[in-house]
């Protein structure tokens, strides 16, 4: 956010910028969610909802799942649901697995809430994901949660059921470690996906997995996430939300009612459309000398390793690196170590074939010419 921000400012000085760097699809929010939300409003659904959510929504969610209501609390976002967990849940001092690279709020919201992340660097030869052997190394008698992301942002990794199913084999004999699943881009998968809980149904007990309409349906600012979670979990995590912000935006959750509810078929096409989007920047990315792009699963991040181009164009590191980019080229992308892993960067393809083609051309013409 910080990039966009800063390439925004530099546009409105003159500067020809182009901001591949937030993860947010070029898509628009769907006509009928929209509707939805205006009738709502014009209906007076607009004093304020029940702190958990609206047992509407609660009830689409939890018909999802597989759970009751009790199960399920609504968020101003799915960062908030984390957030809630965390400051639910974290004594001063205690420890939280946080494989990296990892989405850049988790480390920061752990903090926050007086942990402490314990990251566990999973570099590209291992697919960016932990294995059973870092998890076991990784766990201590302080150790509370275990977060995991799948798909990954930045990296767009999945983890196979085979892959859970052995994470699961590790947690299942540390029965004091809560497992955080973010799921929020399932929907946005270009290979099969499965959800952690079905993978381990055992553990269902001690897994909070976190899900929204932000990504899949084009609805970021519309701010609406969720948790799905044991209920004694999700009390405490409504205790917390009920003393920041209360219930989350009574429009806005009958918005994310209407896509729980609404015809889905466009979720295929504009996976598709993604899909082709990024075949496009991975094979433009590996064509330029000194950069190494990995095909993601799912998301609409790739996670390149730069280190190559940056010792050709004499960068210090990847921040160094990100910054020259926006310098020569009027390029915003985002440096790894946002991510916990540096050497790479993070090129979001949510956006435009004209932006992407004229972003990607940009970064060989840079590049090619060191």
């Amino acid at each position: 956010m910080q990039l966009t921000e800063h390439a925004a400012a530099l546009r409105a000085e003159g500067r020809d910028v182009i901001a591949l760097s937030t993860g947010e699809p070029d898509f628009p929010t769907p006509a009928h969610v929209i509707q939805a939300a205006h009738a709502a409003a014009l209906a007076g659904k607009t004093r304020y909802p029940a702190t958990a959510g609206t047992p509407e929504l609660r009830d689409a969610i939890a018909q999802r799942n597989g759970v009751t209501r009790a199960e399920v609390i609504v968020s101003t976002g799915a960062k908030q649901v984390l957030a809630n967990a965390m400051l639910a849940s974290l004594d001063e001092g205690d420890e939280v697995i946080v494989p990296a690279p990892y989405w850049t709020s988790y480390s920061d919201i752990v903090a926050m809430a007086g942990g402490t992340p314990v990251v566990v660097p999973c570099s590209m030869a291992q697919s960016f994901k932990i294995t059973p052997a870092s998890l076991r190394a990784a766990i201590t008698p302080k150790t509370r949660w275990i977060m995991l992301n799948s798909p990954s942002n930045p990296s767009g990794a999945i983890y196979s059921a085979g892959e859970q199913r052995a994470l699961a084999d590790v947690l299942a004999k540390h029965p004091h470690v809560l497992i955080l699943v973010d799921e929020i881009y399932e929907h946005l998968s270009y290979v099969p996906f499965s959800s952690f809980k079905s993978a381990a149904p055992e553990l269902a007990e001690r897994i909070l997995i976190v899900n929204g309409v932000s990504k899949a349906y084009s609805m970021t600012g519309w701010r609406i996430g969720w948790g799905v979670g044991p209920a004694a979990m999700i009390r405490a995590m409504g205790a917390v939300q009920g003393q920041v912000t209360s219930g989350a935006c009574s429009v806005s959750q009958a918005a994310a009612l209407a896509a729980l509810q609404g015809d889905e078929s466009l979720l295929e096409s504009r996976r598709e459309t993604l899909h082709a989007r990024r075949d496009k920047v991975v094979a433009a990315l590996n064509a330029v000398p000194g950069i190494r792009c990995p095909t993601p699963d799912g998301a609409f991040y790739v996670f390149p390793d730069v280190t190559g181009a940056m010792q050709r164009g004499g960068y210090a590191n990847d921040a160094d690196f990100c910054a020259g980019l926006l310098d020569r080229a009027g390029l915003a992308i985002v440096p790894g170590r946002a991510f916990g892993l540096p050497g790479h960067v993070r090129l979001s393809f949510a956006y435009s074939e004209a932006e992407l083609d004229a972003g990607l051309s940009r970064i060989a013409e840079i590049l090619k010419g060191n």
